[in-house]
């Protein structure tokens, strides 16, 4: 038996998100039955994060084991060869035996584009939050510097998979104005140890209601401390969400040393 890590990216337009339902598209379905036609196997994979319908990846990392005698690098232009045009399969590495693509994670990166004002990019709509009023991205990031660090992030959690604690540590959190093709685009780069059910897209829509004055930093850090989801903000749509890249301190074997 062999383990495998797999570094994909996905347009999740299309998807009914990543986890495997019924009748219904999914990243998780298109990626095994690839491997299906490759190797001639069923087998289940575990992907970092299941990912929400219509949320992107451009660093999503797989788990599986299998029997096959194919090298990790043939094996991967296979299976990009048998999925579908908005799946990429970036790399497959032999990983360590056992390697579990949630358990082994330390770290993950996420990105959320937004647009704001009157200026959208109609070809950018699939993939930002297109917003009509105009954000200060200032006191945006203030809010953001008060989110960055250890705390309870229970009132940014939507209900979901039940976790052990709700604590989480986010040791990045960014708010920025860049120029993508023409357009101005507000990206948010948060990073961290983990993240609850839809906490990114939450902590988003809260900043939004800073950034247009409806709301103030004094709220924000009231929603942090009363770890009550109503009290925060409204979730960010899904399509602006992508996930960059997962970390891991257990995943490839070393590179043997040279003779």
């Amino acid at each position: 038996m062999r383990w495998f890590k797999i570094t994909c990216a996905y347009d999740g337009s299309a998807y009914c998100g990543w986890q495997l339902q019924d009748d219904q598209p999914t990243v998780q379905q298109a990626i095994e039955e690839g491997i299906a036609r490759v190797t001639g196997q069923q087998v289940r994979v575990t992907a970092s994060g299941r990912t929400d319908a219509g949320v992107h990846a451009a660093g999503q990392v797989v788990s599986c084991s299998l029997e096959t005698d194919l090298p990790a690098s043939e094996f991967g232009r296979a299976l990009h060869a048998n999925t579908p045009h908005d799946i990429q399969i970036i790399e497959i590495e032999d990983a360590v035996e056992d390697f579990h693509a949630i358990r082994d994670a330390c770290s993950k990166r996420y990105r959320y584009l937004l647009q704001d004002g009157s200026g959208h990019d109609v070809q950018a709509r699939h993939y930002c939050w297109q917003v009509p009023y105009q954000l200060d991205i200032e006191i945006m990031q203030q809010g953001a510097d008060l989110l960055t660090g250890t705390h309870d992030f229970a009132g940014f959690q939507t209900s979901g998979s039940p976790r052990n604690t709700t604590v989480r540590t986010i040791s990045c959190l960014s708010v920025e104005r860049v120029d993508r093709d023409g357009c101005e685009t507000i990206v948010f780069q948060v990073t961290a140890d983990g993240f609850l059910y839809n906490m990114v897209r939450n902590i988003v829509g809260s900043l939004v209601e800073v950034g247009r004055s409806a709301r103030t930093l004094a709220w924000l850090k009231q929603a942090l401390a009363s770890k009550d989801r109503r009290r925060a903000g409204p979730t960010g749509p899904a399509h602006g969400l992508t996930l960059m890249e997962v970390g891991y301190l257990r995943d490839v074997p070393p590179d043997p040393p040279e003779e």
